[in-house]
């Protein structure tokens, strides 16, 4: 899959562009600031029709702006090409449309265009709540796999009723238990899910981290679920009287976690900011190769501000695996053009450099 052009108007900085592109390396080069982040950020809303990042959707329209709109040309190796496009206006509903047609549904359009972002933000990953690493892998489940997406959207909105019941004074235990029943089903598959792709994913991150370092750290992924040991209708059943005292659901796949662990020692705890950065890159890595091995197809990979905290030994490791035939089509981002210079001269082959000033291409 390869993005050849994109066009970008009133999107966060960037005031109006249209940008042709490689399909192997694109270098942005420009200050902090100064727009590279907003254009990938363009680039996944695109494929995953959100921002990568945690903001409103009304944040994302330029200051001066009460509209936005971002279009791109897709192809693919057969050669058939798709447009996507992306319109939002204040206080509306956002509008995409793949070849002119709008979806009905914008959940249809996730995993049309499979996409990998590494960046700073990722530190969540390892330093914040469950949450943040539910988040994750859910947001590469629903790539792959239009079913998880349902399940967890209806798990999610079953949760917010039972939570909504169990406020009341004397919630009802019929409701209860449809509540219980409807839930299992949902929850069972996404857990199981969740599941199998971690046990998937472990030793690729392992063999990702291992060629960025060249060092001897063991790293490890650790999946924890209270459905681990005992199915949710049982837990629901066993914890009803406790969630009607708290007044929410205690258990279930919504408390899942996921645990990075290098020398038997969290990541959050011993690892170093160095060492932190390469597990979280190896860890996209492994997500790429995870989705293309599923889709057949490469994904887009998005690299943003990849090279800070890393020596020049990883910075090279890197460099030399995302340039090589396994990899598509990469975006990466940095803030210093002496060392792109020196990167574009020792990687060769075809690429294209943009330097962004004030949300502008020059």
């Amino acid at each position: 899959m390869f993005l050849n052009q994109i066009s970008i108007s009133g999107f966060k900085n960037i005031s109006k562009t249209k940008i042709h592109f490689s399909h192997k390396l694109n270098y942005i080069t420009g200050v902090n600031g100064s727009g590279k982040t907003n254009l990938l950020d363009a680039v996944y809303y695109l494929s995953m029709t959100k921002s990568y990042f945690p903001i409103p959707d009304g944040q994302i329209i330029n200051y001066a702006e009460s509209n936005c709109h971002i279009a791109g040309e897709y192809s693919r190796d057969d050669q058939t090409k798709d447009i996507i496009s992306f319109s939002y206006e204040k206080g509306g509903a956002k509008l995409f449309k793949r070849n002119s047609k709008p979806y009905q549904r914008l959940s249809d359009h996730i995993g049309v265009i499979p996409i990998v972002m590494v960046s700073p933000y990722d530190n969540c990953l390892i330093n914040e709540s469950g949450e943040e690493r539910r988040k994750f892998i859910n947001s590469i489940l629903s790539q792959l796999d239009p079913e998880y997406l349902r399940r967890i959207q209806n798990y999610n909105q079953l949760l917010q009723q039972r939570n909504k019941l169990l406020k009341e004074e004397k919630a009802s235990k019929t409701l209860l238990d449809t509540f219980t029943e409807r839930m299992s089903v949902n929850a069972n598959y996404v857990h199981a899910k969740r599941d199998g792709f971690i046990t998937q994913l472990q030793p690729i991150v392992v063999k990702y981290y291992n060629k960025l370092s060249g060092n001897g750290e063991t790293i490890s992924i650790e999946y924890r679920s209270d459905l681990s040991e005992n199915s949710l209708e049982n837990l629901l059943r066993k914890n009803e009287e406790k969630d009607r005292v708290f007044k929410y659901t205690t258990c279930g796949i919504q408390r899942d976690d996921i645990v990075f662990n290098m020398n038997g020692y969290k990541f959050r705890n011993c690892g170093s900011q160095g060492q932190q950065k390469t597990f979280l890159i190896a860890l996209k890595l492994a997500q790429f190769e995870i989705m293309k091995e599923i889709y057949g197809k490469l994904p887009i990979l998005l690299l943003d501000d990849v090279f800070d905290k890393l020596d020049m030994n990883r910075v090279g490791a890197l460099l030399s695996m995302v340039s090589s035939d396994v990899f598509g089509q990469i975006f990466i981002t940095d803030s210093n053009k002496v060392r792109v210079k020196e990167m574009l001269e020792n990687i060769g082959g075809d690429y294209l450099q943009l330097d962004i000033k004030n949300g502008e291409v020059l």
